[in-house]
């Protein structure tokens, strides 16, 4: 199988950065399809934590070649910033390993501001956003008023529009108090990003394809999770953009025959990063220990996640709708020292039980989740690399999952570090073929 799409099955933070790392040495190039600098991918190398928010993870194995889509928004200073993380790292990064999407839409000084005033406007019903300007880039680009990456390159169709936007823009931020925003010295600022930005700018649509018919290999890398998707997800406590796999060509201007594989990235519990729904959320001692011991706070903010048990409602839901192939199963480690572990199986919903997962926020706040208990398993997998070692218990834990997502588990993570990884072989050359030889 060529090509593998790797996406979130949850509401994000599953460890698709991890994965990621892991699977690139068995692709040629990693292409990221949607989402912008709130996302934050985290890799453990030889100790050392690296957390990505643009830029794709495969960026740490220096023969790949990394896409940031059409799909993304993309914010100047924060690609740069990055860069400049990742050669203090040794990790060097240059045009020939590294290109941007002329098509890609452009985070501009006014969008952090336009989301921090509808974020207080909404008062008790705040999404939660990380007011990066994401959200209000995404609505410019839907609303036509978008500043994309090849117009940073030409001065005079850069000015225009950042005069047009402002001459709409100023008025909201007046009518809050704000002051008004100079259009020349924007101008100056983005015209100068864009000189810096040119070498790296490119068709990205063009090049995939190009590979593609070479006999090139792509890992499709998306951002945030199914359920925080516009459309699929909880809406409206989503993000902005198509992080499902539909999102996958419209975000790298790609045919759907071009994605020959889904691997859902799967927590073996469930979090979640500000408001919104959750039905498994565990408001108790055992939530703020689960806290701890996975180190739940946001990579990109620093909050702390919300924790809960595990949700195969909303997991075989994200399955579903993304033709998900085989799961990566992330953090069982953490469950260990609990006194026992949970799942959900179904909700209770006005003398009704659900199996399938309702995207509706006013009726997910309602349910009541249907648990089935599983003792701890009695042997640690912390760091394990062996599945051949694994205990009982946890087996049977994990034949629960698989039965009720209806889909085989081909990665167990169980620990941060790249080499703290289980591979069942037989699962992942189903999906892989022969690429899975490739990995370590």
């Amino acid at each position: 199988m060529a090509n593998l799409l790797v996406l979130g099955t949850q509401w994000g933070d599953e460890g698709k950065g991890k994965v990621v790392d892991f699977l690139a040495p068995a692709f040629e190039i990693i292409a990221r399809y949607q989402g912008g600098h709130n996302a934050g991918h985290t890799v453990y190398l030889q100790g050392k934590k690296i957390v990505l928010h643009l830029i794709p993870s495969g960026i740490l194995h220096p023969d790949k070649v990394c896409i940031i889509g059409n799909g993304l928004v993309v914010s100047p200073q924060a690609f740069f910033k990055e860069l400049e993380d990742l050669k203090a790292l040794g990790v060097e990064v240059g045009p020939e390993r590294l290109l941007v999407s002329r098509a890609a839409q452009v985070i501009m000084p006014y969008h952090p501001l336009l989301e921090k005033i509808a974020e207080t406007s909404r008062g008790q019903k705040m999404i939660g956003t990380t007011c990066r300007g994401i959200g209000p880039c995404y609505e410019d680009k839907a609303a036509r008023w978008g500043i994309r990456v090849a117009d940073l390159l030409e001065p005079d169709v850069l000015r225009e529009k950042i005069v047009d936007s402002l001459a709409l823009k100023n008025r909201i931020f007046e009518a809050f108090g704000y002051p008004p925003l100079a259009a020349e010295s924007i101008l100056a600022e983005y015209l100068s990003l864009g000189e810096r930005l040119a070498p790296y700018v490119a068709d990205v649509s063009l090049f995939l394809s190009e590979q593609i018919r070479a006999g090139k290999s792509v890992l499709f890398e998306g951002a945030q999770g199914a359920l925080l998707d516009l459309d699929h997800g909880t809406y409206p406590f989503v993000t902005s953009s198509s992080c499902t796999a539909g999102g996958v060509c419209t975000g790298l201007g790609l045919s759907p025959r071009e994605v020959n594989g889904v691997l859902g990235i799967t927590k073996a519990y469930t979090t979640r990063v500000g408001s919104g729904p959750f039905p498994t959320e565990l408001k108790d001692e055992v939530g703020a220990r689960i806290a701890r011991k996975g180190d739940e706070f946001g990579a990109t903010t620093g909050r702390p996640r919300r924790c809960g048990w595990f949700d195969a409602v909303a997991v075989r839901y994200a399955c579903r709708i993304n033709g998900v192939d085989l799961i990566a199963l992330t953090k069982p480690d953490v469950l260990e020292e609990l006194t026992e572990v949970k799942a959900c199986y179904a909700y209770r919903y006005k003398r009704t039980v659900l199996k399938d997962f309702p995207s509706e926020p006013w009726i997910l706040e309602k349910v009541e989740p249907q648990y089935r208990s599983f003792p701890v398993w009695t042997r640690s997998i912390h760091r394990a690399r062996d599945f051949s070692g694994l205990s009982a218990g946890f087996l049977d834990y994990l034949k629960w999952l698989e039965d009720n997502l209806e889909t085989r588990v081909g990665l167990i993570s169980t620990g941060v570090d790249r080499e703290d990884i289980i591979c069942r072989r037989d699962e992942l050359e189903k999906v892989l073929g022969e690429k899975a030889r490739l990995l370590g």
